[in-house]
């Protein structure tokens, strides 16, 4: 394997805060890396470090010689005058390059080539800069949050573009499902040091586990003999042999280790004292436009107790405007919300945390309340709340300013749970979130006892919290789903194959049949051999078959598409679409070779 790119005992600090001391590690031809790391421990550091745009403490940075390299920022920064065709190819025009630009950013939802930078929100210039690093074709990718500000279709497309091929990658995401699919090596950025697992997501998962209860049997066997060590040490005149000093150097490196700390992951955090009465909210036909773009169109719904829905969808269909007309942030044009007297918002912003930024982090919470009542008598401190969402001691009384882009969301998540609402609205709630607290939240809103609505294209965050979904088409074409982002998709996949069958051949539809008759018996005109009596019988037999079969495939896709099934029903019906469709193509493969003998 050739290497491209060799990180050698690079070492990195902001005045006292060390991010990481003598790190090594390397990436060879075709490899491709996810690397992880709690918020605020120097990922985008690492990253910017590698591109040469920070400098470090000491160590080396070795790149094959004339690699060409690829880099996604996480805030890309353009010229807002150039077009977004000039962003893509700095001036250049080519008319390959220009139709090749054309196929990838149609799949990110960038339709307008000639449309200036600064029109764009922020989400679309970081499609349009990750189309422009893939559009360069480098040799080495490097990629901050890829998937950030992408719906779930063109996370599931970049998916694809990446694994395809020998593509060589180095990248930070939080999207667990993108790491398991993409990515073959992990790098665990922690404690200051580099961990290696060579393979995906489930395997680091695995590994890391091994990794943490071995550390941890050795620091309980290092408690073990660091006792009667101390013992020794206080016992020993200060006078001591050379065999003695080195026993006493050997026990400060066992303290060293004694003395460590594993982060240990909080207890579940169970709120019993949020209460919301029956009725929730009821959206009475409410219909939102803005121009020829439909939001809503006579939508009814009627949110039920202690529900968990997640909203779907791509972008510009509509999802944020939403909950903005369920916030009474925005008004529907016609229609109404009508909320409980009981209910309690409390809503996560895709905008983010707007306060004084030279305020300290503990003063942000405590200026909103002293603790949360968690019922039984027991209460969260701010402070227990910001420990529970991982802010040290220390950080918390960090000056706001000083927090990286993750940190400041957990803060803004802080803010808002610390209000103690019963009905939690979030709107992408795991963009910069790094995966412990991702685990934490998850967690949190599983044994929420509210109701809550997450708007999230993390997969893998919405099948761990959500029991159904809405999915927004786009034009008020807006349907229930009973079950998982997974099922969802293992059921429209199911539909989509299906319907490409479907019109392929169709047997029984008495045009589409008559024309395949018509077809077969042509081409078979020369045979001497007809049917036989019991032939001629099994061919009327299989006529009548394909037509049920075909009826019942109708109906199991009308009620599919209903959104009224339970998960069970739900499962159950498409194992018998699949099972059906086999059936339904052994029968009209047999019809035809009977066909072609002709009659």
């Amino acid at each position: 394997m050739t290497p491209y790119l060799e990180v050698q005992h690079l070492s990195k600090s902001f005045g006292a805060l060390q991010l990481f001391t003598n790190i090594s590690f390397s990436i060879g031809e075709g490899q491709k890396v996810g690397l992880i790391a709690k918020n605020g421990t120097g990922k985008s550091t690492l990253l910017s470090i590698i591109a040469g745009k920070e400098g470090y403490d000491s160590g080396n940075i070795v790149f094959r010689k004339d690699l060409k390299v690829g880099i996604l920022e996480q805030t890309p920064v353009f010229n807002p005058d150039d077009t977004v065709l000039q962003a893509c190819f700095n001036h250049e025009d080519d008319d390959e390059k220009v139709l090749r630009a054309k196929q990838i950013l149609t799949q990110l939802s960038i339709r307008n080539l000639a449309q200036r930078m600064g029109e764009l929100s922020g989400g679309q210039q970081k499609r349009v800069a990750l189309a422009n690093v893939l559009l360069t074709e480098p040799d080495l990718l490097i990629l901050d949050e890829p998937t950030n500000h992408l719906d779930l279709q063109m996370i599931e497309w970049l998916e694809g573009f990446l694994s395809r091929g020998n593509r060589t990658l180095l990248m930070v995401t939080h999207d667990r499902f993108f790491l398991d699919r993409v990515c073959s090596v992990i790098l665990e950025l922690d404690d200051h040091t580099i961990y290696t697992y060579r393979g995906n997501y489930a395997y680091y998962l695995e590994k890391r586990q091994e990794r943490i209860d071995n550390r941890r049997a050795e620091i309980a066997r290092a408690n073990n003999l660091y006792r009667t060590e101390l013992d020794w040490m206080r016992r020993m005149p200060q006078a001591r042999g050379h065999k003695a000093r080195y026993r006493e150097e050997a026990f400060y490196e066992l303290e060293k280790i004694a003395k460590q700390r594993l982060e240990e992951r909080q207890m579940r955090l169970k709120a019993t004292n949020v209460y919301i009465g029956s009725k929730i909210f009821e959206c009475q036909y409410i219909s939102k436009s803005f121009g020829d773009t439909i939001i809503t169109k006579d939508f009814y719904y009627n949110f039920s107790r202690f529900e968990k829905m997640g909203i779907v969808g791509g972008n510009g269909t509509g999802k944020s405007t939403f909950l903005k007309m369920l916030l009474g942030i925005l008004q529907p044009d016609e229609g109404k919300i009508v909320i409980g007297d009981t209910v309690r918002f409390g809503y996560f912003s895709q905008e983010g945390l707007q306060v004084n930024e030279q305020q300290k982090v503990i003063d942000i919470i405590t200026d909103i309340a002293d603790y949360v009542d968690l019922g039984g008598g027991r209460k969260l401190s701010a402070s227990q709340l910001l420990q529970y969402f991982l802010f040290t001691p220390e950080q918390q009384y960090n000056y706001v300013y000083k927090l990286s882009g993750g940190e400041r969301r957990k803060l803004y998540l802080c803010t808002v749970l610390m209000h103690n609402p019963n009905f939690l609205v979030l709107d992408e709630p795991t963009n910069d979130l790094d995966i412990i607290t991702l685990q934490i939240l998850e967690e949190y809103l599983q044994d929420f006892p509210g109701c809550v609505i997450v708007v999230s294209h993390d997969r893998y965050f919405t099948d761990k919290v959500v029991d159904h979904l809405l999915v927004f088409h786009g034009q008020g074409d807006i349907k229930d789903f009973p079950g998982s982002y997974s099922q969802y998709r293992e059921w429209e996949k199911i539909a989509e194959q299906d319907k490409a069958d479907t019109a392929k051949k169709q047997p029984a539809s008495s045009a589409t049949s008559a024309q395949k008759k018509a077809s077969v018996r042509q081409k078979s005109a020369d045979q001497p051999r007809r049917l036989t009596y019991k032939e001629k019988l099994e061919m009327a037999s299989l006529e009548g078959e394909i037509s049920q079969l075909e009826d019942e495939q109708k109906e199991l896709e009308d009620a599919l598409c209903s959104g009224t099934l339970s998960v069970d029903a739900l499962t159950e019906k498409s194992k018998r679409l699949a099972a059906l469709k086999d059936e339904l193509d052994e029968k009209t493969m047999r019809w035809l070779e009977l066909s072609e003998i002709g009659s």
